[in-house]
């Protein structure tokens, strides 16, 4: 969980993620939704993926539309004014967070809801809090034995 944590901090500067590209307009309008929808079905469809779209990101100041599936971790970006296809990229800090929050095996499993990523996360954060406050107590107590010590020894 640590390694993981330390790796979705620094996704950015790691490269995790893809950039988002800024297309410039030259006044043209802007496509539609569905068109844009459209053109990202066909595209990942002809990889032979999974065309259930998860979200579109539609970023219309910056021209760009992230399209990111259900069933993969693939990340179209289309230009707004064009329909065409600028980047396909693996959202690689998608597939690192899932790792870190346990979900992955619900993922990996099929189910709907996730049950594990809650029994996992339940689990590790007990166990932290545990090791927290037996740490705390192991540091505390050689306190206050060397106190009681020095209280005895003065009588």
């Amino acid at each position: 969980m640590s390694a993981t944590g330390l790796l979705l901090a620094w996704k950015d500067q790691l490269g995790f993620k893809p950039s988002t590209v800024k297309v410039a307009s030259n006044n043209t309008p802007l496509i539609s939704l569905a068109k844009i929808e459209q053109n990202a079905i066909q595209y990942i469809d002809s990889l032979k993926l999974s065309t259930a779209i998860n979200r579109i990101d539609y970023r219309p100041r910056k021209g760009i539309a992230k399209v990111r599936f259900e069933d993969h971790f693939t990340e179209l970006q289309i230009n707004c004014y064009t329909g065409e296809i600028i980047s396909a990229k693996t959202r690689t800090a998608d597939l690192i967070e899932m790792i870190h929050d346990g979900s992955i095996v619900d993922y990996l499993l099929n189910f709907k809801t996730t049950p594990l990523k809650l029994i996992y996360s339940t689990i590790i954060g007990l166990g932290l809090l545990f090791i927290s406050f037996s740490g705390f107590l192991l540091w505390l107590k050689p306190k206050q034995i060397k106190k009681n010590k020095r209280i005895l020894s003065e009588q």
